[in-house]
């Protein structure tokens, strides 16, 4: 059982039984957690703590929550494990990403269907050979929805990595070589997108028997100068990420509902 506080509440969420529904949307961003919860029904902020800020509503009469994971995975594993302990059984990590392949666009989709295990809070979870995959159900529903969004969007693997820095300043690192040599590795073997938190999610999910997805709007590409890719990570939209987001979380809840899950 996660932390829990004497009066029911978890320790680092702030929240407890009763306070959400069995659906969260996962951003990083704190301050994006308003924006999705206004395309909730009846939405309604309930909790502020650390970098963990929960907005609820209902989607379709359905209760859903939308909880902030701050930057990386461990943040990631705590809000994953507490929610899960107050009934959360679906999650979908929403946010942004950097593309890692020359056509994917910035301002494309990416549903994540798996993630490179680059991290380190996966491995005190399971074995590295364990692959972090997507919840089939999931990421079909988000396909749907990014098919139907009308921006170009990829399914695929993600690269789940615990140091931005690492990747957009690797000739500042002692181990420059050896970065620049897995990232060329990544790029090759198909990686769509970059990203700190997917694997993570996807690994801890696997242990409580839970689902979890991801969804993110990629910004940057190989085929741009830094200076290019500097831009795009200041001038992009998250409206269509979330919307998608939403829309997905829409057709898994019917499908749920008209399966009797």
């Amino acid at each position: 059982m996660a932390a829990t506080e004497k009066d029911g509440r978890k320790h680092h969420i702030g929240l407890k039984q009763g306070d959400v529904g069995r659906y969260a949307l996962l951003p990083g961003d704190p301050g994006r957690v308003e924006a999705i919860a206004s395309r909730f029904d009846n939405p309604r902020l309930v909790m502020q703590r650390r970098e963990y800020t929960t907005w609820v509503g209902e989607i379709d009469g359905v209760p859903v929550a939308c909880t902030s994971t701050g930057i990386g995975c461990p943040s990631t594993a705590i809000a994953v494990e507490e929610l899960h302990d107050i009934g959360v059984d679906t999650f979908i990590r929403v946010g942004t990403s950097g593309s890692m392949q020359p056509q994917i666009k910035p301002g494309s989709l990416g549903v994540i269907s798996g993630a490179i295990r680059d991290e380190g809070t996966s491995r005190h979870y399971l074995p590295i050979e364990f692959p972090a995959v997507a919840d089939l159900d999931v990421t079909i529903a988000l396909r749907e929805a990014a098919q139907a969004s009308g921006f170009p969007s990829y399914v695929g693997v993600a690269q789940s990595k615990d140091s931005f820095y690492g990747q957009h300043a690797p000739e500042r690192m002692p181990i420059a070589d050896d970065l620049r040599r897995r990232w060329k590795a990544w790029m090759a073997g198909g990686a769509i997108c970059s990203e700190m938190e997917a694997a993570t999610l996807f690994i801890v999910a696997a242990t409580l028997r839970a689902r979890a997805g991801g969804i993110m709007v990629c910004v940057g590409s190989p085929s741009m100068t830094h200076e290019e890719s500097q831009a795009s990570m200041k001038n992009f939209s998250i409206d269509p990420v979330i919307d998608t987001a939403v829309h997905g979380l829409r057709l898994l809840i019917a499908r749920d509902r008209a399966a009797g899950a």
